[in-house]
């Protein structure tokens, strides 16, 4: 429980700011409240006055009546409206700062994690921390108000028969915590399942061409209703307990209510009593169902809030990608492997006693067959992983001193699967830190890597959207986009993983091409199994089980009959 007391201070504090709103919450409830206690008085005024005969009192009875509905509108209104005001921004604040945290976490997050739970938790979870925070509070401050009202008016006509009802407290506190318990753990799974049904729906969206391919819509359907029904059982159970939990509260206070009304009536009780000021008492004391039922109610918001709260706040305060280096120095593109190790988790060893040097300005081509860990070094050098043993220096310089976004600045990558984002050709290619290149830069970048003819036969040239990951466009059209873009970053160290791979012989030609330019001063890496990228390397590394087997250039390694000359004779096939 203290630990929930703590999530929900911190979930308070971001309402720090909006406490001048909160001022006109309070004082538009305080209204609301003021008129639920004026009902009772103004019924004691009316029977008094029945019972005096007083005609000039009964007439003002419409015109009190109109004023008590006006004020009470206007109170609803004004906690209504600006409870919303605080409630939507809040939660338009906090999905910023999930937002910027999901972009500073490191790559292992999206590895362990499916799209579809991620963005859960960024969409619904915030969404219902507003539940805890401001609906709750909101019901907490307008119910709580009347309560302290209402008591205060019973304690006031007579405090002796008011006190029946503090007798029965224990019993409610009871029943609503052993409701919380139970609400808690179901809005847990209800959060969990609906990241099921996102990420059900984000695989089949992603991959709608093999679902269609394949003929796998029913089976793409039947996950889809098996995700959901989950939820739906989850949130229904939910719905139980708090339907449940409600008429028993409810009940209780009908027993406090019964013993009050039993008391009352004894005439040695309530004495001289007058017929208003009993009406007054008993209405006052009937009222109160209503907000104690809200009051127990909220409880139902709190624990989904609470929920959504851990969670979001567990994202929160997950270690972000480390970036403890110091130093930005231009680089020159000299890289050495010394003695490098990574392992995943513990167990898998994705590279094993790695030791390499490459000058600045040489072209190394990695090779050797999928799982040989050429991804897994290329990784580490613009430290999407973190090397588990040894070290990598660049130009000298441990790669952990530099700045993670001086390093990352100084490295251009290709990938075999390449990323395309939902805009335009030219802010495809003049992506993040390139957005303020020139017209003319773009387009020379997208000849360097023959993609300006393609791109002017679009719709609308360079400003031609090309839809979601692009798929407006072949893969050799969005391959040598991605390669414009590397081109265009001007980078000393260039890192082409597979970069060939989605090519027909003539684009692969034409890239070859473009790439000898790209390679021109400055360090290349590449990672390929086409013979034509590797055979003019300055130095081939092969590589089996994250260790190199042989190193040298292509007559060199030929010549050995060993591992590459295997490879050699498939073709690289493998």
């Amino acid at each position: 429980m203290n630990q929930d007391f703590k999530v929900y201070l911190r979930l308070i504090s971001y309402l720090k700011p909006y406490w001048g709103i909160a001022l006109f919450v309070l004082l538009g409830f305080g209204i609301n409240a003021a008129t639920e206690v004026s009902v009772a008085k103004l019924l004691k005024f009316i029977i008094d006055a029945i019972q005096a005969g007083n005609r000039e009192d009964l007439n003002w009875f419409p015109a009190l009546i109109v004023l008590l509905i006006f004020f009470r509108g206007l109170g609803l209104f004004m906690g209504g409206y600006f409870t919303a005001v605080i409630s939507r921004s809040l939660v338009f604040s906090i999905r910023q700062e999930v937002y910027a945290k999901l972009l500073r976490l490191p790559s292992q997050y999206y590895l362990d994690n499916s799209s579809g739970h991620i963005t859960a938790k960024i969409m619904y979870n915030v969404e219902q921390l507003t539940a805890a925070s401001s609906e709750s509070l909101k019901v907490v401050v307008k119910d709580g108000l009347i309560t302290l009202g209402l008591l205060g008016y019973l304690l006031y006509s007579n405090w002796r028969l008011t006190l029946c009802i503090f007798i029965v407290m224990p019993v409610i506190a009871f029943l609503v915590r052993k409701a919380s318990k139970r609400m808690r753990k179901l809005s847990v799974q209800v959060q969990n399942t609906m990241g099921d049904v996102n990420h059900v729906v984000q695989e089949s969206v992603n991959g709608q061409a093999v679902v269609k391919s394949f003929v796998g819509e029913k089976n793409e359907q039947k996950r889809f209703y098996q995700s959901s029904e989950e939820n739906l059982k989850r949130g229904l159970k939910m719905v139980v307990v708090q339907n449940l939990n409600s008429p028993l509260v409810q009940l209780v206070m009908a027993i406090a209510m019964s013993v009050i009304v039993w008391l009352a009536l004894r005439p040695q009780i309530l004495g001289d009593t007058s017929s208003g000021e009993f009406v007054a008492y008993i209405t006052a004391a009937g009222l109160l169902a209503k907000p104690i039922k809200s009051l127990t109610d909220v409880n139902e918001k709190l624990q989904r809030g609470m929920a959504a709260a851990h969670s979001v706040f567990e994202l929160l305060d997950m270690p972000e990608e480390p970036n403890t280096g110091t130093l930005t120095p231009k680089l020159r593109g000299a890289i050495q492997f010394d003695h490098v190790a990574l392992t995943y988790k513990g167990k898998v060893h994705a590279i094993q006693d790695f030791s390499l040097n490459i000058q600045a300005g040489q072209t190394v081509a990695l090779v050797g067959r999928s799982g040989a860990g050429k991804t897994s070094l290329v990784n580490l050098l613009v430290r999407f992983q973190e090397i588990s043993q040894g070290q990598i220096y660049l130009d000298g310089i441990a790669i952990g001193d530099i700045d993670l976004a001086c390093l990352r600045s100084q490295v251009a990558m290709v990938n075999q699967q390449v990323i395309l984002f939902d805009r335009t050709v030219r802010a495809n290619i003049a992506y993040g830190q390139l957005e303020n290149a020139t017209d003319e830069e773009v387009i020379a970048a997208a000849k360097a890597a023959y993609a300006h003819d393609f791109i002017m036969d679009l719709p609308q040239g360079y400003d031609t959207p090309i839809g979601a990951q692009g798929l407006a466009l072949s893969g050799g059209q969005r391959q040598r986009i991605a390669i414009a873009r590397a081109i265009l970053k001007n980078a000393p160290i260039l890192i082409l993983d597979e970069a060939t791979s989605a090519l027909d012989n003539e684009s692969e030609y034409f890239i070859q091409k473009a790439f000898d330019e790209a390679m021109q001063d400055r360090t290349t890496i590449v990672i390929a199994h086409r013979l034509s990228t590797i055979e003019n390397a300055d130095l081939i590394v092969v590589m089996d089980k994250g260790r190199i087997v042989e190193q040298g250039s292509h007559a060199e390694l030929l010549a050995q009959h060993g591992a590459y000359y295997q490879l050699h004779q498939r073709n690289f096939e493998e």
